[in-house]
């Protein structure tokens, strides 16, 4: 009531994660604490391929396995890809061998494919056995009230030692989740540079957390993902200055799988 919160509909939340020797746990209390979106930051960038670059000039054998997967694969079949389909992984790999083949690309082997494909992250069994402990031990606290919990995020990191530090990590005044209003991100870019400039800064941004981002402005449509038809026919924008899309200042609707059904608004200031 008038904005205050009523403490018997909390239900507070445990989160872990390991990464190898690395490992986080936090308690999350909704509208106490920071949220889950409040530490994106804090998170290793996905690894991103700019959709202008797969399509057109790879480098690596990862632009041809992401190719084969994300455009070649919609185009041939009518469901979606399996990751764990030993018959759709080969197709993948075929293709993406005979595309590197073409570039002079070397290194798309059957590994490299699966490990594109479903983004596996390695697993260290002794960090995944920390980081349960923790998290068993705040679930204990919470329920018994035996001791304080967790204010509010611990890390562990064991390659070189066992060191974990904790620490009360600040909630965001931008969070599109727990913010009561949240502003607006601002970007600076130069109005010289391409459409494409802008997608690769916001896949890249470790704060962000994005996967295959599209672009919504107050006038128009910049750039869209899906469906591949509304993607070929905006496809022109990649290359055009941001400058002849939109103007200094406009807010920026950010939509991405990674987010769900959420947004994000950003304002793009130019420079020239």
């Amino acid at each position: 009531e008038e904005g205050n919160i009523d403490p018997s509909t909390i239900i507070p939340l445990i989160d872990g994660g390991t990464e190898g020797f690395k490992g986080q746990a936090r308690v999350v209390v909704p509208r106490v604490t920071s949220c889950f979106e409040c530490s994106l930051e804090t998170f290793p960038p996905q690894r991103v391929f700019p959709m202008c670059t797969i399509a057109e000039t790879p480098r690596l054998p990862e632009h041809c396995i992401a190719y084969v997967s994300q455009l070649e694969w919609p185009r041939m079949h009518s469901r979606p890809l399996d990751p764990d389909s030993p018959s759709d992984m080969q197709w993948v790999f075929k293709r993406a061998l005979e595309r590197a083949e073409r570039h002079g690309i070397e290194g798309v082997t059957y590994f490299k494919t699966l490990g594109v494909v479903k983004n596996i992250i390695p697993a260290v069994a002794s960090t995944n056995a920390v980081i349960s402990a923790v998290c068993v031990a705040e679930a204990l606290k919470l329920l018994t009230y035996c001791g304080q919990t967790l204010d509010s995020y611990l890390m562990f990191m064991g390659a070189q030692g066992m060191y974990s530090p904790s620490f009360r990590y600040g909630q965001k005044d931008s969070c599109p989740v727990c913010a009561e209003q949240a502003v607006p991100r601002e970007l600076v870019m130069s109005g010289a540079s391409p459409l494409s400039a802008l997608l690769l800064l916001l896949a890249r941004d470790p704060a962000l957390q994005l996967a295959r981002p599209s672009l919504l402005a107050e006038s128009t449509t910049l750039y869209m993902q899906r469906p591949p038809q509304l993607e070929l026919a905006l496809r022109k924008n990649l290359t055009r200055p941001l400058q002849e899309l939109l103007e200094s200042g406009e807010l920026l609707t950010v939509t991405d799988p990674a987010l769900g059904e959420q947004a994000l608004t950003l304002r793009l200031l130019l420079t020239p």
